[in-house]
């Protein structure tokens, strides 16, 4: 099948074969080492002067303002843009004219990487720029970017804003708006500061199967696959719960998994269906310790980042600082809704439903009945970091039960403007009980609930082995990150979203 090219494209596919005519590989194979970058240069070029008179730097091309013999341009390299000062009688070796005239002014386009070799110095309207003495093509780009203006410093604006071009082509959104990038750095910052927290703690970090034979650790539809030499189903993990439970049986007192996680739902501003999840697991500790533990180490995390416990989020200022807010769920909700339904059976709890009018299916128990009265009516309240505490029991069968209340179990969840962050337990390690919390969700299975939990009997054999009192928690990196990067969907945390098919009629189309 032929390929449809712009005038552009086919420009460059020819300006590629003239290269290669004249000698000129447009894609070299050697090393070119550098020994700068825009950042540090911008940044100490005016102290350190005398460090910045041989450079060598590569990036790529953004923009190009021709002056006849004479051109300024702007690259970019991993650390930001800075403009350089190309010359006609700098750049041409001995009395040959030809490569500023043929490679510089006819060969060069926006997108290309090249790298060069010069001296730093400040033009008369105090922009800090490279005079080129000698450069090299190091990838000939065959697609144009889009069309981004910039003004003479180089910065950017009237960026490309369309979710669906930026987020499917997302290495072209990394080009062009310069910003995104930080994000995906201050990612990796959020993910290192919890690392060293955590191994400060004593914590191990381990790896679990991606891969189960029972999507087991929380309730959600799972990805479904076939192992062809064992012939049986294998589903994509949902959560890694289980498998890190059976490591705390083993004898491991403290142990962590950035795990990527994977539930065949539906997709929105915060929901994809590949996600990143942190769980980890400390024994001897209770639900009381981990509320502590998480909101000292997130008030570090934030802290990390910026330098104090407040971060911004659209209009909201949202503090991180220890202590958060704790009320339990049936307190929540009476303060919220008017209702108490702590004493209240399934069909009672239904009613109140109905005249909140909260739509449910037949198939939902009493758990899933509290949860969608809370997730309607009472989860978008919390702004601020809250602790909803003391579920009741349908609602968390890998959780002990409470203390000193009956009918509830011991677990927590944090909210975060307006969404669930975290979700924590006293974990169940009643292996009687255990079972009969599961053969409960196998009787919702049945009802319909393609949620619910299955049996996982080789979980149920570990902890006939003995498991010692263990707290856990669940913390959602991808939401983590929106509220400490100021992101509302979490597409723009994630490099690369889960996307519907392309149209192909206009994938390969520039967006101007």
């Amino acid at each position: 099948m032929s390929i449809q090219l712009s005038e552009q494209e086919e420009q460059r596919r020819q300006k590629r074969n003239d290269l290669m005519a004249m000698g000129i590989d447009p894609y070299p194979a050697e090393e070119f080492k550098t020994n700068a970058n825009a950042a540090d240069i911008k940044a100490n070029y005016e102290r350190d002067k005398l460090n910045y008179k041989d450079i060598s730097i590569a990036g790529r091309v953004m923009s190009v303002r021709d002056m006849g013999k004479a051109a300024f341009a702007v690259i970019q390299d991993a650390t930001g843009r800075i403009q350089i000062y190309v010359r006609k009688d700098d750049i041409c070796p001995g009395e040959d004219k030809s490569h500023y005239e043929v490679v510089w002014k006819k060969m060069i386009d926006i997108g290309d990487i090249i790298g060069l070799q010069g001296y730093v110095f400040t033009t008369k309207t105090g922009e800090t720029s490279i005079h080129v003495t000698s450069f090299k093509i190091l990838s000939k780009s065959l697609k144009p970017l889009p069309v981004v203006k910039t003004d003479e410093s180089g910065k950017s604006f009237d960026e490309v804003s369309d979710p669906e071009f930026r987020f499917r082509q997302r290495y072209v959104d990394l080009i062009i708006n310069p910003q995104v990038r930080d994000t995906f750095i201050k990612r990796t910052q959020i993910i290192n500061s919890i690392r060293t927290t955590l191994n400060n703690a004593g914590l191990l970090e381990v790896e679990t199967p991606i891969l189960q034979s029972i999507p087991g650790g929380a309730a959600a539809r799972p990805f479904i696959t076939h192992h062809n030499a064992l012939n049986m189903p294998l589903y994509l993990r949902i959560a890694n719960e289980l498998y890190l439970k059976r490591l705390i049986v083993g004898g491991f007192e403290g142990v962590y998994e950035f795990a990527k996680d994977f539930r065949n739902e539906g997709m929105d501003r915060t929901h994809n269906p590949e996600f990143t999840v942190l769980e980890f697991y400390v024994s001897y500790k209770d639900y009381n310790w981990m509320m502590d533990f998480t909101e000292k180490l997130l008030e570090k995390v934030a802290t990390d980042l910026y330098g104090n416990s407040e971060v911004t989020m659209g209009d909201k200022q949202i503090d991180f600082k220890a202590p958060f807010k704790r009320i339990t769920m049936y307190d929540a909700i009476k303060e919220h809704t008017g209702f108490d339904i702590s004493k209240m059976n399934e069909e009672e709890i239904r009613g109140v439903c109905k005249e909140l009018g909260i739509h449910v299916e037949a198939s939902m128990g009493k758990g899933k009945l509290i949860d969608e009265i809370f997730g309607e009516k009472c989860e978008h309240h919390y702004v601020q970091p809250t602790f909803i505490t003391d579920y009741p029991v349908e609602m968390s069968p890998l959780t002990k039960k409470h203390r000193s209340v009956e009918g509830l179990v011991e677990r927590f969840e944090l909210m975060v403007n307006g969404k669930e962050l975290a979700n924590a337990y006293t974990e169940l390690n009643d292996p009687i009980d255990q079972r009969e919390r599961f053969e409960e969700q196998l009787k919702l299975q049945e009802r319909g609930d393609d949620e619910a939990m299955f049996i996982d009997h080789d979980f149920l054999r570990a902890l006939e082995y003995g498991m010692p009192p263990t707290s856990g928690i669940g913390i959602g990196i991808d939401r983590l990150t929106m509220l400490l990067t100021n992101n509302t969907t979490i597409q723009e945390v994630l490099f690369f979203p889960q996307m519907r098919p392309e149209v192909k009629a206009s994938a390969d189309e520039p967006h101007s």
